[in-house]
């Protein structure tokens, strides 16, 4: 390709093109941080002021000291998320770490990747990505799927590849979502009943703890025989297990001790004493100190993640098997079963939030129906009190 300067600028050419036309682009010539001569180049623009402007951005931007900007503004969106993921990978929770691979995957590459990172505005990041997601997914799946974007675009700011994120202050409207993953009393009791018939002893013990608890599946997987004090009737969350094995709880909020009802303490002590029962038949010794609480009844050794996936299935089938109606739920429904109960009972949001290891405000987002339902009663209740004064007053 035959390169001829122009006028404009001695590192703005032309070059003509098979059928005839112009095309412009930029050659300029620099120093990098470590001294090193390099050069900054690109082709393709229509007319010369366009090639022109454009050198001027990079001139610009090198005299500023925004060598990264400059080395790296064809980098694409895709170039960068593999960058980003495979730099910090290493640093993140192993839940962490797989969420936003496939993220990633399945979300950013196939509708971001092809744009450049200095290039995409955040129109077009609006249009390809947040509506094509709330087509699909609810808005608290794509507000998860944007903040984790917003998360790998401050990265490349932090690196000096743009000088700052366009995507920080787009905001996604969150429908109200009725929470529909959890049991009202009566419910529950039918629940532990067809439990209490159909699982085994560490199933029944297992959505009965959780039942009480509130604790996370993965809290109750990580339960060791030590974090359960009988005599003072708590029980301490330490850690989560799970696909991906034992490691610390979710968040600091997650670390926790909190009071147990004599029934579950009743409970816990006819399942240790199974479980003793059990270890010895297969020639072990439970340690009370070491030993994770939930075990299996076919070898003694600790229940597997899906344990509670398979018993759910197993206790609705036999629903279904004796016409016995309720609303399916997922074993995460429990903890949902839980907070509810406490808050319609009226319970302090803050000590709710404590006993599930949350923050105050996520009980206030999470469990907002019932709040909704507590303000109507306390409408009703005050109207009812003033009702019933003003015929005592009439006496």
């Amino acid at each position: 390709m035959k390169l001829h300067k122009t006028k404009i600028d001695d590192e703005i050419y032309y070059y003509v093109l098979k059928n005839g036309e112009k095309s412009y682009l930029y050659r300029h010539k620099y120093y990098d941080d470590l001294g090193k001569r390099k050069e900054k180049k690109k082709s393709g623009f229509k007319t010369e002021k366009e090639a022109y402007r454009a050198l001027l951005e990079i001139r610009a931007a090198l005299l500023n000291g925004q060598v990264k900007k400059v080395e790296n503004n064809q980098m694409t969106i895709s170039q960068w998320l593999d960058i980003w993921y495979d730099t910090y990978n290493n640093g993140w929770e192993v839940s962490t770490r797989s969420l936003r691979r496939d993220v990633i995957r399945d979300h950013m590459k196939p509708l971001l990747g092809k744009y450049k990172i200095n290039d995409l505005d955040r129109t077009t990041y609006i249009r390809m990505y947040i509506n094509k997601l709330l087509k699909k997914y609810k808005p608290s799946s794509v507000i998860l799927f944007h903040d984790l974007f917003r998360i790998a675009i401050n990265a490349a700011v932090d690196d000096e590849i743009i000088p700052r994120n366009r995507f920080n202050k787009i905001s996604i409207n969150k429908e109200e979502e009725e929470l529909e993953n959890f049991l009202t009393p009566e419910e529950l009791n039918v629940f532990l009943d067809v439990a209490k018939k159909y699982a085994n002893i560490t199933g029944y013990t297992l959505i009965y703890f959780l039942a009480y608890t509130g604790l996370r599946k993965g809290e109750a997987l990580g339960l060791k025989w030590e974090d359960i004090d009988f005599k003072e009737k708590t029980i301490t969350v330490k850690r989560t297990r799970d696909y991906y094995g034992e490691r610390s709880p979710k968040t600091k909020n997650s670390y926790r001790t909190i009071p147990i009802d004599d029934v579950v303490v009743q409970q816990l002590e006819v399942y240790q004493k199974w479980c003793m029962e059990t270890k010895f038949k297969f020639g072990m010794r439970l340690d009370k100190e070491k030993d994770l609480v939930f075990i299996s009844y076919q070898g003694g050794t600790p229940c597997g993640p899906i344990i509670l996936f398979d018993l759910f299935e197993s206790l609705y089938k036999n629903m279904e098997k004796d016409k016995i109606k309720l609303k399916k739920i997922t074993p995460h429904g429990l903890r949902h079963t839980h907070a509810t109960m406490l808050v319609n009972m009226g319970i302090p949001p803050k000590t709710v939030a404590e006993r599930l290891g949350n923050t105050v405000e996520m009980i206030y987002n999470v469990y907002s129906h019932s709040f909704k339902e507590l303000e109507d009663k306390a409408v009703g209740a005050f109207s009812e009190s003033l009702a019933s004064g003003a015929k005592i007053g009439a006496k």
